[in-house]
C-alpha cells in the first residue's frame, strides 16, 4: 500500500482545485464555442522535424528551482519568436506551482508564429478541450500520471480537436503504454517519485549557486534508444548549452525541451539562446 506522498501527488491536489474552478467559470459548452473561433492548429511534429532545435518553455517558477528571473519571463515570448533554433513554445499553465494560467498561453499563441504546447498535468477531457479553446496546438500527456486506457482516451480527444500530443515517459514500461499512432515522445530526466523535501533541497542548492538541477538525471535520456523508429524524440529537463550537443549527436533526439536554463540565465534569455545556438553549430 502506498504511504509516501510524492511531489506529483502534492501538485495534483492543486491541479484538481484549479480544474474545478475552471469548470465553474467556463463550462464545456463555452469552451466549445471558443474552439470554433480558435486559430488553426500548427503542427508541432512538422516543426520538430524541420531540424534539431528547442521547445522553449515559459513559466514563472518551478517546484525544484524556485522563482525564474522576471525579466527573462517577460522577454521570453519575443525572444523565442525571434530565435532561429526555437521550433515550438511550451507554456506551463499550472498557476499553483508554476505561476502561469491559460490566459498566458493564449497571449503567447496570439503573438507567435510557432506551435504552442500546453504543458500541464492533464488527466481530464475538459483540460484537452480547454487547451484548444485557448489556442494550443499540442498538449503534454504524462505516462507516469495516466494509465494506458486514459492516454488512449485523451489522445483520441486531442486528435479529434486537431491537436498533437507529446507523450512524456520516464522508463521503458511507460513507453510501452503509449497508444498506437503516437508520434511525439518525450523522455523526461526529472523524477517525480520523491517527496517535496528533496525538491526543497534542490531549490536551496540552486539558491546557493548550484548550476544543475538535482531532481534530474541526464542518464535517463539513454532510454530514448527504446523509442519506436518513427518517433519524434524530445529530451526534457535539465539541459544546458554544455549538454545539448550530446543529446542530439550521441542520443539521437530531434529536439530538447528547455526552460530553466533560459529563464534563470543571469546574462539574459537572449544570451542563453545564443549559447545554445553556438553549441549546436559545432
Amino acid at each position: 500500500m502506498k504511504t509516501t506522498q510524492t511531489i506529483l501527488d502534492e501538485i495534483l491536489v492543486d491541479v484538481r482545485k484549479e480544474l474545478a474552478e475552471a469548470q465553474r467559470l467556463r463550462p464545456p459548452a463555452e469552451l466549445r464555442r471558443r474552439v470554433a473561433d480558435a486559430p488553426p492548429v500548427r503542427s508541432m511534429s512538422a516543426a520538430l522535424r524541420s531540424g534539431f532545435g528547442l521547445i522553449a518553455e515559459i513559466k514563472e517558477r518551478s517546484p525544484s528551482q524556485g522563482e525564474m528571473r522576471k525579466h527573462n519571463v517577460a522577454a521570453a515570448p519575443a525572444a523565442y519568436e525571434a530565435s532561429k533554433i526555437v521550433r515550438a513554445i511550451s507554456v506551463l499553465t499550472n498557476a499553483s506551482h508554476f505561476g502561469m494560467r491559460m490566459q498566458h498561453l493564449e497571449g503567447v499563441r496570439q503573438s507567435s508564429t510557432k506551435p504552442v504546447l500546453r504543458k500541464d498535468f492533464i488527466f481530464d477531457e475538459y483540460q484537452v478541450l480547454e487547451a484548444r479553446a485557448f489556442g494550443a496546438d499540442a498538449i503534454l500527456l504524462m505516462a507516469n500520471l495516466l494509465d494506458a486506457d486514459e492516454m488512449k482516451r485523451l489522445y483520441a480527444v486531442t486528435r479529434e480537436l486537431g491537436m498533437e500530443a507529446l507523450f512524456e515517459c520516464h522508463d521503458r514500461e511507460q513507453i510501452a503504454q503509449v497508444p498506437a499512432g503516437a508520434v511525439i515522445y518525450g523522455i523526461n530526466s526529472r523524477t517525480f517519485a520523491v517527496g517535496s523535501g528533496q525538491y526543497a533541497e534542490a531549490r536551496e542548492k540552486r539558491a546557493a549557486g548550484a548550476q544543475r538541477d538535482f531532481t534530474t538525471d541526464l542518464s535517463r535520456f539513454d532510454i530514448g534508444q527504446h523509442l519506436p523508429p518513427h518517433a519524434v524524440k524530445v529530451a526534457e529537463s535539465g539541459i544546458h548549452p554544455s549538454t545539448i550537443a550530446a543529446v542530439r549527436d550521441q542520443q539521437g533526439y530531434h529536439a530538447a525541451l528547455v526552460g530553466t536554463s533560459l529563464l534563470m540565465a543571469e546574462q539574459g534569455i537572449e544570451s542563453e539562446l545564443a549559447a545554445f545556438e553556438r553549441a549546436l553549430a559545432k
